[in-house]
């Protein structure tokens, strides 16, 4: 019986050529397959999940907004491509988009840790934020310092975040720290419940709590779990890494590092400059009147162009959102109009809701008109708005004074600096008009702002509380204005007084 045997060296060439052969297919392979960077230029899309929360992503007058929006936008401008959002319905949904890959990158203020190391990718930190305790001021409880003050409490985090991910491994050496985890809430909702009572504590990153704070009189930081933990866009993990390649150079742009910072300072910075009892008492407001009244201003906006919430916000600076408000000098109604301004606008009833808040926007369009045309939005408002508190001679002389000091007497933020000066002999001698107590039209102006950016604070949490509920693909829409940040607190009234 005869057996045939391959040589040894004949084996072995087969072999060699076989592994030739297979390298030399994955070689051809891989210089036809783009790169997962090529194939997104290609098609001209960019996907990326992010969350609808006021720091993330949110719509603001029809236009999208947001921390992370704006970044990735200028991302996907950097690589030549429209930006398509993707928003999951739940934060813990988040991580199942990019686990199935139905987005290129997650922009949602993203910590880096340990477990999310093991399935993801990241890109360069742009942030860093601190793990903290948040509670409810109230007499007689005092500031949780330590985990100890946790034990036997409520305390309700985000499901699958790093909040999560750092009470299961502090558990392990203190099993009394016990927590619930939540699918549905966002982070203005548990900071809601921890106002509210109906849970003790939260635990959220402290910048993310720091933009919201002052929306939430009474809250405050107790201590923080841990050191301050870098914040980064998610990848999925790739075989080639040409995206996170891309995502690396971006951040290492000097360009890049500065839009951080001026969209930290936008949506990072915002405060309500008002004092604990004002809040209280606009919120307090807003859940007792404002809902019935929401639809005339949204009417008046319609008929007149005028922003609801600024007519909202004029509205409860007058006078608190009551229809029966009377002043002394006999203004009355939800827009507190006199009786001239009444007739002007035909209102026959100022104490009617619909009629008063109708015929404030229609008054208002008529005092706009008083400034000149060539002062823009929304600066052109605010001289409006001030120049109907303390009447537009004294406000020109403000104007002419701002001008004499070198200063633009079209610009708001020049003339509210002089506006108390009116009030100093040393400086309304010189002026057409005289005496004025010119502080009071910074204020009013001032309080309506504040006014405004709470209202709109409130739109944008409605909004992420109805977005909740549903996964959505978004593409990109027009870019928003840049929202008018400028605030006028009482210290900045102050310094100017002791000139008087």
């Amino acid at each position: 019986m005869f057996v045939l045997r391959q040589k040894p060296h004949f084996r072995a060439l087969i072999y060699f050529w076989g592994l030739t052969a297979i390298a030399f297919l994955l070689v051809l392979i891989s210089v036809n397959t783009p790169t997962q960077l090529e194939a997104i230029k290609s098609k001209g899309v960019l996907r990326v999940a992010t969350r609808n929360m006021p720091m993330t992503y949110y719509i603001d007058k029809g236009r999208p907004a947001g921390f992370e929006y704006e970044l990735a936008r200028a991302f996907a401008d950097h690589l030549g491509v429209r930006l398509e959002l993707v928003i999951p319905p739940t934060f813990a949904d988040l991580f199942e988009t990019m686990r199935m890959r139905n987005a290129h990158l997650a922009a949602s203020n993203l910590t880096i840790s340990d477990k999310r190391r093991k399935q993801f990718d990241f890109g360069p930190p742009y942030r860093k934020s601190a793990p903290t305790v948040i509670y409810r001021i109230r007499q007689g409880q005092s500031r949780p310092e330590s985990l100890d003050d946790l034990f036997g409490k409520t305390i309700l985090v985000l499901q699958d975040s790093a909040q999560a991910e750092l009470l299961t491994r502090l558990q392990k050496n203190h099993p009394e720290l016990q927590w619930l985890a939540s699918e549905d809430d966002a982070a203005s909702e548990l900071l809601n419940k921890v106002h509210d009572g109906s849970i003790d504590f939260t635990v959220m990153d402290s910048a993310v709590f720091d933009a919201q704070k002052s929306f939430y009189p009474g809250l405050a930081k107790g201590f923080e779990l841990e050191n301050p933990q870098p914040i980064a866009w998610m990848l999925p993990k790739h075989y080639d890494g040409s995206l996170k390649q891309a995502v690396d150079e971006f951040f290492a742009l000097p360009e890049t590092r500065q839009l951080i910072d001026t969209l930290e300072e936008r949506y990072f910075s915002r405060q309500n400059q008002l004092n604990f009892f004002d809040t209280s008492e606009f919120r307090r407001a807003l859940e007792e009147r404002y809902a019935p009244l929401e639809q005339f201003f949204m009417l008046a906006e319609q008929e007149t162009g005028i922003d609801h919430l600024l007519l909202a916000a004029i509205a409860y600076q007058e006078s608190h959102w009551k229809a029966d408000a009377v002043s002394p000098t006999g203004v009355k109604g939800i827009m507190m109009l006199t009786n001239d301004a009444a007739g002007e606008v035909g209102v026959s009833d100022r104490t009617d809701p619909r009629l008063s808040i109708l015929g404030g926007a229609e008054y208002l369009v008529s005092v706009r008109a008083k400034i000149p045309d060539r002062i823009p939005e929304p600066d052109h408002t605010w001289f409006a708005l001030a120049g109907y508190n303390i009447g537009f001679g004294h406000l020109e002389d403000a104007r002419i004074l701002t001008q004499r000091e070198g200063k633009d007497p079209d610009r708001w933020q020049h003339v509210r600096e002089y506006l108390p000066l009116l009030s100093n002999e040393k400086y309304y001698s010189t002026l057409r008009y005289g005496y004025a107590r010119g502080y009071e039209p910074v204020t009013y102006v001032a309080n309506i702002r504040k006014y405004m950016e709470m209202l709109r604070w409130e739109e944008q949490v409605a909004q992420a509380r109805r977005s909740h509920g549903t996964a959505a693909t978004r593409p990109e829409a027009p870019p928003s204005e840049e929202p008018d940040t400028e605030q006028t607190t009482e210290d900045e009234i102050q310094e100017l007084l002791p000139a008087l």
